[in-house]
């Protein structure tokens, strides 16, 4: 309930933004061991899911993982909504 909102333990702002530096200098830290062809990579996907869906730039992550002795292509796409869109 809203009303009862003022008793619950407010985060620091300050953490908040200590835990958003440490996801952004993780993503940095993977992207360096990233091959040279994923944002190329990244691009066509994107262009290629426009044509069906608009999306954003962030929408589309592709990234390489260590699965035992083989890389996986791990492919993540954020869609909207599609009952928002009404054309």
């Amino acid at each position: 309930m809203a009303i009862f909102d003022f008793l619950k333990p407010r985060k620091n702002t300050a953490s908040i933004a200590k835990n958003r530096l440490q996801i952004i200098i993780a993503q940095e830290r993977l992207s360096q061991d990233a091959p040279d062809y994923l944002p190329l990579m990244r691009r066509e996907i994107l262009e290629v899911i426009r044509k069906y869906v608009p999306v954003d730039l962030d929408a589309v992550k592709v990234d390489v993982v260590k699965d035992g002795e083989h890389d996986v292509l791990d492919i993540s796409v954020s869609l909207p909504d599609g009952r928002a869109a009404t054309a």
